[in-house]
């Protein structure tokens, strides 16, 4: 079963397939002595010979068991289900996947020392080590992070295919990584800022932008989808995105959530704090909605878990509540969730 290569290029020139050369299967293989059309040819592994079951001819010696290699060295619990070896990495193909791990138990001579550096020199070439430390790094800070396995994956493919590309030569290797968690928490749907990347990694945010430029470039990337639409241009990190985890950290009930993501939709469409940042809407949002609501939440609890500064959240809260109107449903009022009179501009 064939893959398709994960990023590919988004300019790639075609190229032109040459012709693979394999077994006919078309052939068939027939006892010489019995002539039948449909032979009974076994397979004794044991033995390692192709033998027809008619005749008892042998027509092959020194056949490869393609079985799977199932051991056991347990006689009282049965059959041990575990196959040898581990299994293959897609992200390791092409690479030495075996390690060999050398004691250090030699007296303190230090000859265990030099065998294994010998050993790590020999296996693996410079460019597979400096890939290996990058996939260690990466998965370091998506575990820091508290992000899932999947994104960690994105990211080293993307690591990976830059790598091959050689996009990125004479970039700091902290910011190739630090673009690859970016777009692989963008295409998992779970985005992250670009500040909150910044102080994860403690890349600057201009190195960052320079490099998720690059790569977004090459592989015209956009959230969600590998370079399907070749022409579709990559939309920014929305501030109704970034809610579900600032509700979560300020523990807001779901219908706050709800509340807050209709107000920014209903922002948008009527022109409202445009240019703003999303982190500083979401806040601001967020604040105004706490308001409206009547759920007692401090601004400076806000402010924190967003990662703006009060006076930014304030200056948004302004902006809604010149247009208070235009954003408060009058559902709401009649069910007496929300109360117009609990906001105010000195708040």
């Amino acid at each position: 079963m064939a893959f398709s290569q994960p990023f590919p290029l988004a300019a790639q020139a075609p190229k032109t397939q040459q012709a693979t050369y394999g077994p006919d299967l078309a052939v068939r293989l027939i006892c010489p002595d019995c002539r039948d059309p449909n032979p009974n040819i076994v397979e004794e592994y044991g033995s390692g010979d192709l033998v027809c079951g008619g005749c008892g001819l042998v027509l092959g010696d020194r056949i490869v068991d393609t079985r799977s290699e199932w051991r056991t060295f347990a006689n009282d619990e049965g059959d041990d289900p575990s196959r040898v070896g581990a299994a293959s990495d897609p992200l390791m193909e092409g690479m030495e996947q075996l390690d060999t791990v050398i004691s250090f138990r030699d007296g303190g001579s230090g000859v265990a020392r030099e065998l294994q550096r010998a050993a790590s020199r020999s296996q693996s070439s410079r460019s597979e080590r400096n890939l290996l430390s990058a996939f260690r790094d990466i998965g370091s800070w998506c575990d820091q992070f508290s992000l899932p396995k999947t994104i960690s994956d994105i990211a080293k493919q993307l690591y990976k295919r830059s790598d091959e590309e050689k996009l990125l030569r004479g970039k700091p290797l902290e910011a190739v990584i630090a673009a690859c968690i970016f777009i692989a928490c963008r295409q998992a749907h779970v985005p992250r800022t670009f500040r909150e990347i910044c102080n994860l990694t403690h890349v600057s945010k201009k190195t960052l932008g320079q490099c998720y430029k690059a790569l977004e470039q090459a592989f015209n990337l956009s959230p969600g989808a590998t370079a399907q639409q070749h022409n579709a241009s990559s939309t920014t990190t929305g501030p109704e995105n970034l809610l579900v985890r600032y509700c979560n950290h300020l523990d807001l009930a779901p219908n706050v959530q709800s509340v807050c993501s209709d107000i920014i939709v209903a922002a948008r469409e009527h022109g409202i704090a445009d240019g703003r940042s999303p982190v500083s809407i979401a806040g601001g949002a967020i604040y105004f909605t706490c308001l409206l609501l009547g759920i007692p939440k401090p601004i400076r609890e806000i402010s924190a878990v967003a990662g703006v500064s009060e006076g930014t959240i304030k200056l948004v809260y302004r902006f809604y509540y010149s247009e208070r109107e235009k954003l408060v449903k009058e559902d709401w009022i009649k069910d007496g969730r929300a109360v117009m009179a609990r906001l105010s501009i000195d708040k």
